[in-house]
């Protein structure tokens, strides 16, 4: 029961109540004074006849002008607004003490950094994370504000640490531990804060292949010779070419692109080279083409291994005089691009079989650069994962989501053979269908479901044997799992100890299955 008295301000007032509470013998749970008048009560439910006599009581009381009961108090109000607000919140929000002991956390934290099994409450925050050391930060009682990044099982996160320092009422400042918040967002330049206009920042990717192809391709830029950029369908040629272009001598001149297989041969050399007035019939007026109009920039040349042979004989002399004749005109046209092609399939393979020039291949093929697979850089699937997610709340205007662990995980072990372009539209469909604040792994619509399951051949790029050792081991803890899904029955089946298991699963991030079925 929790009453509100109203009172004008007096000395002792507050003496009187708790005096008429010791002589009802009410066990007092806590006691609220508001400056402005108003003192709450929060004690047991008392019987009818009980409560009868204490509100006159209370009244009588001098400068007491009336007495209500209340549903809270004004603390209690303020405890489940701070949690509401906290559970709303799509990035993940704790408190940990001194010694890095989570005290509090919403439930965005509870989904990226617990396991399934038990609460982060209560726990230590080093058990959740890797690739920093929270508690020696804690241990320097630091006074500024800091930025890490961190590993949370698959993903890797920026937490903002932020000093708690707490006044006592002689305004001594004690060390009181540190609120920490994580930005559930891909890893780019801008977020770690360099304020460097890194053209090649939206080509997301942390694994070492795409390291390397991003540094070979920033070198590249800077040329002006032929690019030939191979890679299947949906890992971003585009987008690595439109980067090339940005980065390079040319990116103040504009940047063409034209898909060769979605245009019969006919259209497209007008497309490419233009053509002369009257020469397409009697009112056709003149037209620059692809080339002329990107004079001075960038010409990306989409699919070049389904242009014609009559198209790629005047693309080879084009490359090697720099001049063209437009359809139906005698006068030779001279530009300045920079070429370069895509392709999905193997352009060699084409030379040989014939359908394709070889001469105009050594032409194109000055330098080359291959975008590997999405499932070849797994480590990938998470950070373009949150990328997208972020990206498709923003378009749909929606509170931002929070993929959950399971989610997560099936993400991972698909094949993707669409690549980074499904992996954006399966995310996108699921959050414009989606009523909730968190994704679950049923959410997904993924083609060929069935093809999810992961081999247990691993990758060894520029890693050492310990590190593809625990690839190798996490890859055969999460194949067997959903067939023992208990620490206990899966030890037994590995020939290990329960506590082993469990820190293995706790390592490497692996939650207990699910046993909600996945729609595929």
């Amino acid at each position: 029961m929790r009453l509100q008295i109203s009172c004008d301000d007096r000395l002792g007032i507050a003496q009187d109540v708790l005096q008429i509470l010791r002589d009802y013998e009410i066990d007092l749970r806590g006691i609220e004074v508001d400056p402005k008048g108003k003192i709450f009560l929060n004690f047991p439910e008392l019987e009818f006849a009980d409560f009868q006599h204490l509100m006159p009581e209370i009244r009588r009381i001098s400068n007491v002008k009336d007495v209500k009961t209340v549903a809270y108090m004004p603390s209690e109000r303020e405890h489940y607004e701070f949690s509401l607000l906290l559970s709303r919140l799509p990035d993940p929000v704790l408190s940990v003490d001194a010694k890095g002991i989570v005290t509090a956390c919403n439930d965005a934290a509870e989904q990226i950094f617990g396991d399934g099994e038990r609460s982060i409450n209560a726990t230590a925050i080093n058990d959740w994370i890797t690739g920093y050391n929270l508690v020696r930060w804690l241990e320097r009682q630091p006074k500024e504000p800091t930025v890490v990044q961190v590993s949370i099982g698959n993903a890797r996160y920026f937490l903002d640490l932020i000093p708690l320092w707490v006044n006592d009422e002689n305004q001594r400042a004690s060390f009181a531990g540190a609120v920490i918040t994580g930005k559930a967002q891909p890893l780019t330049a801008h977020w770690q804060g360099s304020g460097q206009a890194d053209v090649f920042a939206n080509i997301l990717g942390d694994h070492a292949l795409m390291k390397r192809l991003l540094k070979d391709a920033a070198r590249m830029a800077e040329l002006s010779v032929p690019l030939l950029i191979q890679g299947e369908t949906g890992v971003g040629k585009e987008l690595l070419a439109r980067a090339c272009h940005q980065a390079g001598p040319r990116s103040a001149s504009p940047f063409l692109a034209i898909n060769c297989a979605a245009l019969p041969d006919n259209v497209a050399e007008s497309e490419l080279f233009g053509h002369g007035q009257g020469s397409l019939g009697p009112n056709t007026a003149a037209k620059k083409g692809i080339f002329e109009q990107a004079h001075g920039g960038t010409v990306l040349l989409d699919s070049v291994s389904e242009m014609s042979a009559s198209l790629q004989a005047k693309l080879l002399r084009f490359i090697q005089e720099g001049r063209f004749r437009r359809i139906g005109e005698e006068a030779e046209v001279s530009v300045d691009v920079r070429i370069i092609c895509s392709v999905q399939d193997d352009l060699l393979a084409r030379v040989e079989l014939g359908q394709f020039r070889q001469d105009l291949y050594y032409r194109l093929n000055v330098l080359s650069l291959t975008i590997p697979p999405l499932r070849e850089r797994r480590s990938d699937i998470a950070i373009l994962a949150e990328h997208f997610a972020l990206q498709a709340c923003q378009h749909l205007r929606r509170n931002l989501v929070v993929l959950s662990r399971d989610c997560r995980e099936l993400l991972q072990r698909y094949q993707w053979p669409g690549n980074v372009r499904q992996l954006e539209n399966v995310l996108f469909r699921a959050i414009s269908m989606s009523e909730n604040d968190r994704i679950e792994a049923r959410d997904l619509q993924l083609a060929g479901g069935k093809g999810v399951s992961e081999s247990v051949a691993i990758e060894f790029n520029d890693e050492n044997l310990d590190s593809a050792m625990k690839k190798f081991e996490s890859t055969i803890l999460r194949r067997l799992y959903p067939s023992y899904p208990s620490t206990r029955q899966l030890a037994k089946k590995l020939g290990l100890s329960h506590t082993a298991v469990a820190n293995k699963l706790r390592e490497y991030g692996i939650s207990k299955p699910s046993k909600r079925p996945i729609r595929s």
